[in-house]
């Protein structure tokens, strides 16, 4: 039978079992597999957070759900808040490179003696969860609940919160009504869980609507716009959706063009929020910036201070890894470039080719594809087949990955109906993210463009691929 841990293990930071010191580490503990599977629903937070003395209620947030673009949306808000001086919390999922990027304050991730204690705490309670009633919390609940105990213990002014997975059932829907509730676009995905309409999509991320709580929207698509609309109403919350007509975009800067600049950047104004720069340079940006911005205008209505030269500053300061980055080259549209994306739908693909044909006019890419099977990734290769030179399949690491040599044999299908596709008849099977980036320079050649996408997981692979494979 597990033990509890009491405060002085909490305040050491290792487990004491059967009078043995033991080193904890808590991301194990909290990816540990038998509590992997994803379950919804809010009774088991509800009860950790209970035992935890509630600390969500010591707290302000900003709820972001959507499909598309939550990130990106979260990162913004979360930059710009931080810019005024206040002390900001941002709970995102997946991470990139690091398991504490899900969770910062003011911009740092979580350091490993803070998530160390909390998780201590947390799991102290999750066990005795476990006893009493057999259900132990899942890995996401768990990482909710140490998030929320890490941002109260720093006293954060405003924490960010980005949903896992839906919304009325997400473990992030513990809290009560938020400053503001934000849904970005809505797609397909997901649809075992959520459903297989976007009206049933949109009826699951509308559950963070809570009563009197102002939402931002995007201009969603009819049948989903209709049922955000609804429980809006439903809740008497004042609903605010962008008006992408207001959003003038204007051109890429690239570092060859300015010798400033370290990474290319992307100008835009929306409504009076005049000569903003972005390094999130992919075509969809300035519109999900409109988002986060039609946010700071709700915010501000809300009694927050937040002057527009912080906006500009926290705009031109947001990062977000694997959203059309450029980790190589990309000095000028025309010269060598390497472009990571974590595209891992349809709405995500077609954003892809958009933000390449803007950013890289008239090349043709080698692709490098790595897919998770339960993706709708015949979709995705439709939109992204015409452009590419070549495409060079790998396999994730992910139990949910594609294997390459079915994505190779989905191309060359995809491709047979597409006229021109000559590139989708001999797809490379790479070995892995390494032997990928090797043949992609080798088909791109020196003044190549090479483009990676399919998985958020696997941004960081092949940015660690790109590293070991740069020529010296």
């Amino acid at each position: 039978m597990v033990q509890p841990v009491g405060m002085l293990a909490v305040l050491t930071g290792v487990l004491f079992a059967e009078g043995k010191v033991m080193d904890f580490d808590p991301i194990a503990y909290i990816n540990t597999p038998r509590w992997q599977a994803s379950r919804l629903g809010l009774e088991r937070i509800r009860e950790l957070l209970e035992r935890l003395g509630r600390p969500q209620d010591k707290l302000k947030f900003v709820h972001v759900a959507g499909t598309n673009g939550k990130g990106s949306v979260c990162a913004y808000l979360a930059s710009i808040l931080k810019a005024v001086g206040y002390r900001t919390g941002l709970f995102t999922s997946p991470y990139i490179e690091r398991f504490e990027e899900r969770i910062r304050v003011d911009g740092e991730m979580i350091g490993a003696d803070d998530l160390c204690d909390v998780t201590l705490m947390v799991r102290e309670q999750a066990e005795a969860m476990a006893q009493e009633t057999g259900d132990h919390p899942t890995e996401f609940e768990l990482m909710t609940a140490v998030a929320l105990v890490h941002f109260a213990r720093c006293g954060c002014d405003i924490a960010v919160l980005e949903v896992g997975l839906g919304g009325r059932l997400d473990s992030t829907n513990v809290i009560d009504a938020p400053e503001a509730c934000v849904i970005v676009r809505i797609g397909l995905d997901h649809t075992a869980l959520l459903g297989n309409t976007s009206a049933e999509i949109a009826g699951e991320k509308a559950g963070i609507i809570k009563d009197g709580c102002p939402v931002v929207s995007w201009p969603q698509e009819p049948e989903a716009m209709a049922v955000i609309e609804r429980v809006a109403a439903e809740h008497g919350c004042q609903l605010h959706v962008p008006d992408f007509s207001q959003l003038q975009e204007g051109s890429i800067m690239w570092p060859q063009e300015d010798a400033a600049l370290a990474a290319p950047s992307r100008a835009f104004s929306y409504g009076s929020f005049a000569d903003l720069r972005t390094r999130l340079i992919s075509s969809y940006q300035p519109q999900n910036a409109a988002v986060a911005l039609e946010t700071v205008e709700v915010l501000r209505a809300g009694g927050w201070h937040i002057p527009d030269e912080a906006v500009r500053e926290g705009i031109a300061l947001t990062t977000w890894p694997g959203r059309f980055g450029v980790v190589e080259g990309g000095l000028s549209p025309d010269g060598f470039a390497i472009v990571v994306d974590g595209g891992h739908n349809p709405q995500g693909a077609c954003a892809l080719a958009d933000s390449l044909a803007e950013a890289f006019p008239g090349r043709k890419p080698v692709f490098i594809i790595g897919i998770l099977e339960d993706k709708a990734y015949p979709e995705m290769l439709e939109a992204v087949l015409p452009l590419g030179s070549a495409f060079v399949c790998v396999t994730p690491d992910n139990p949910r990955a594609l294997p390459a040599h079915k994505l190779a044999r989905a191309i060359r299908w995809t491709g047979q109906d597409m006229l021109g596709c000559s590139a989708c008849v001999s797809p490379v099977v790479a070995r892995d993210f390494e032997d990928a980036v090797v043949r992609a320079r080798e088909l791109a050649g020196p003044d190549g463009l090479i483009c990676a996408f399919g998985s958020l997981y696997s941004v960081s692979a092949i940015k660690d691929a790109v590293k070991a494979t740069r020529p010296r």
